[in-house]
């Protein structure tokens, strides 16, 4: 194993901090850089190594009325109120996790899946009904997941495109 700096996000107190001051994901990359014990396994920084905006570009949207964004992963949503229940975007990367596990769930949802390849990754697609599509790229043992949904909505770009669109983005910003 090798050791490397990697920026650690560090809000005390929530997204305000302890003292009240704004703690978001750009003011938390300057400060408290935490030394870990890393693998040789990529890196998938925050939410994907993507923008705000290069997620609404992708969904083909204006902005999103809310961004939640925890340890397990980011969720873009259209409505603040809705939830999963209106159209929204999310992340997850899952470290010593099989992909194999989630395209199974998928199928079994509905959702046939099908083999793909990004930035020379294997992984898989999965979409049912033209509007729910989840992307899922194998790194060694683990995998990024993109998700995108449109609920009851129009889509405003094919939800498979946009997906693959943030894979791509993901994969070619990851830091070995």
């Amino acid at each position: 194993m090798s050791r490397r700096q990697v920026g650690v996000p560090v809000c005390p107190g929530g997204p305000f901090g302890a003292r009240g001051m704004r703690c978001d994901r750009h003011s938390r990359r300057d400060r408290n850089v935490q030394e870990r014990e890393a693998d040789t396994r990529d890196f998938f920084g925050e939410y994907g190594l993507v923008t705000d905006d290069e997620v609404a570009g992708a969904f083909a949207i204006r902005g999103f009325a809310t961004v939640v964004r925890n340890l397990v992963g980011c969720q873009w949503q259209m409505s603040a109120q809705d939830g999963q229940g209106a159209p929204h975007v999310s992340f997850s990367w899952y470290r010593g996790s099989p992909i194999g596990r989630e395209r199974a769930d998928s199928e079994l949802i509905g959702r046939p899946a099908n083999d793909i390849e990004v930035g020379g990754h294997p992984g898989f697609v999965a979409s049912g009904s033209g509007r729910p599509c989840e992307l899922g790229v194998q790194f060694d043992d683990d995998f990024v997941h993109w998700s995108t949904w449109y609920a009851g909505e129009v889509p405003t770009a094919d939800p498979c495109a946009a997906a693959r669109q943030l894979a791509e983005l993901t994969v070619s910003r990851a830091v070995p």
